[in-house]
C-alpha cells in the first residue's frame, strides 16, 4: 500500500547557534588531528555524538578529566564551573572553550553582580551541565529548583535574586516570579532565557497546526527536546517523539497525510532529512 505522504521539515528546527559553534570547533580540530577530548556529550543527541566519535571525538566525564594531562579538551556549549578551569591549569590541559556566549554572559552576571550575602535562586534542571556550571559561579551556594514545590520546605530569605537556565520556558519563569512575589518575597528577577530557544515555542505552535501528523525528532537526554515536544503535543495531538529513523511506525500514518518534521535545538538537520526520506519511501 502506497502512502504518498506530503512531508515538510520545519525550517526553524535544528541546532541553535551555540551547538553549531561547538560542533564546528570540534570538526575543525578533528580535520587536522586524530582525536579530541570533549567534557560530556557535545550535544544531547546520541546520533550526532556517534557521528563525531567516528571522526575521533572522545567523550569523557569529570572523573576522567582528573586523570588527563598535557591534552586538548573541548568545553561544550553548556559551559563549565570555575573548578574545571583550575584543574586544567594544574594538569596542563589546553581548553578549547566552546561555551555558548549566552551561557557565558549569564555565568558572568551570576559571578560578578552580587555580594556574598545575597541568596541566588536558579530555575533549572538538577544535574544539568549548564546548571552545574551556573551553580559553580556561586561556590555551590545558589539554590537550584525545577518546580516551586521544592521551595516549600526551604527557609528562604525575604529578598533574593532569581535566574533561569537559558533553555527554560519564558512563560514558566514569569509564572514562578509572580507566584514568589504573591508569597510576599522581594524578588529581583533576571530573565536570562535564550531568545533563539524561547522563540521556537511560538514558531512550533504555528508549524504543528498545519499538519495531520507531527514527527518530533530529539535525543532522549535533551531537556529542551522534552519541552518542545510538549508544545507539539499540546497543539497537535497526533505528535510522535522519535530519536532515530528506526523508531518510526508506519501505523501512525494514513495515505496522503501532511506530515511535519521538527526537532530540538540539539537535533541535527541531517537526522531530520533521513526521517523525511524514510517517510517519503512509504
Amino acid at each position: 500500500m502506497e502512502y504518498n505522504l506530503n512531508v515538510t521539515i520545519d525550517k526553524s528546527s535544528g541546532f541553535c547557534f551555540g551547538v553549531v559553534y561547538a560542533i564546528d570547533m570540534a570538526e575543525d580540530i578533528l580535520d587536522h588531528e586524530d582525536y579530541l577530548y570533549c567534557l560530556g556529550d557535545i550535544v544531547h543527541n546520541d546520533e550526532e555524538v556517534e557521528r563525531l566519535k567516528a571522526k575521533g571525538l572522545r567523550i569523557i566525564d569529570h572523573e576522567q578529566l582528573h586523570q588527563l594531562a598535557n591534552e586538548k579538551v573541548l568545553i561544550r556549549a553548556h559551559g563549565e564551573a570555575p573548578s574545571t578551569y583550575e584543574l586544567a591549569l594544574n594538569n596542563n590541559l589546553t581548553l578549547i572553550d566552546a561555551s555558548c556566549p549566552v551561557v557565558l554572559k549569564l555565568q558572568n552576571r551570576i559571578k560578578n553582580s552580587h555580594d556574598d550575602k545575597e541568596q541566588i535562586l536558579i530555575f533549572g534542571k538538577h544535574g544539568h551541565a549548564e546548571v552545574i556550571g551556573l551553580q559553580g559561579q556561586t561556590d555551590g551556594n545558589a539554590i537550584v529548583f525545577q518546580d516551586l514545590a521544592e521551595l516549600d520546605s526551604l527557609q528562604l530569605p525575604h529578598k533574593f535574586t532569581l535566574y533561569s537556565q537559558t533553555t527554560k520556558s519564558t512563560d514558566k519563569f514569569y509564572q514562578i516570579k509572580e507566584e514568589l512575589l504573591n508569597r510576599g518575597y522581594e524578588v529581583k528577577a533576571n530573565d536570562t532565557i535564550c531568545r533563539q530557544v524561547s522563540n521556537r515555542y511560538e514558531e512550533l505552535e504555528d508549524f504543528v497546526a498545519d499538519y495531520d501528523k507531527i514527527v518530533f525528532v530529539s535525543g532522549k537526554k535533551s531537556s529542551n527536546g522534552k519541552v518542545l515536544y510538549d508544545v507539539c503535543k499540546k497543539h497537535n495531538d497526533n505528535s510522535y517523539f522519535i530519536s532515530n529513523v528506526e523508531e518510526l511506525d508506519k501505523n501512525w500514518f494514513s495515505p496522503n497525510d501532511k506530515v511535519g518534521i521538527c526537532g530540538a535545538t540539539s537535533t541535527p538537520m541531517w537526522l531530520m532529512e533521513n526521517v523525511k526520506a524514510a517517510l517519503e519511501a512509504y
